[in-house]
């Protein structure tokens, strides 16, 4: 059966990809942007590396996938069902736990993760006005 995806997705093909996706410049890349074909063709670029055949679609549609699942699981943990899991559940919640929440603590923790110098250089420009 040729659908879009094309063959299935082995466990070191996952696991590669997910290798790959948790760099974090690649994460900021994706948290960013809604047209990322350029994104994914790097993925599928660095997954070529590892002897891995698969093109930037491939690539976008096992991400969407894998994200798809592991909020419905998030979800269902969070509402204290048990019942639902994933694999490679751990290494998404690494990648994408803290995603969940940045929306709220960003804004709380804002000023702390400024250099120094930011929140300096803004005190002398307001007192020479």
């Amino acid at each position: 059966v040729a659908n879009e995806g094309g063959k299935h997705w082995t466990v070191n093909e996952v696991r590669a990809l997910i290798r790959v996706w948790s760099d974090k410049n690649i994460q900021q890349q994706l948290e960013g942007t809604v047209r990322n074909k350029r994104i994914f063709e790097q993925v599928a670029a660095r997954l070529q590396k590892f002897g891995i055949d698969r093109d930037w679609k491939q690539c976008r549609t096992k991400y969407k996938n894998l994200k798809h699942e592991y909020k419905s699981v998030k979800c269902a943990q969070d509402s204290g069902s048990t019942s639902k899991s994933m694999k490679f559940f751990n290494e998404l919640d690494g990648i994408l736990g803290h995603s969940t929440m940045e929306q709220a603590s960003k804004s709380d923790n804002d000023e702390s993760e400024r250099p120094p110098e930011w929140t300096e250089a803004k005190s002398e420009k307001d007192s020479i006005g």
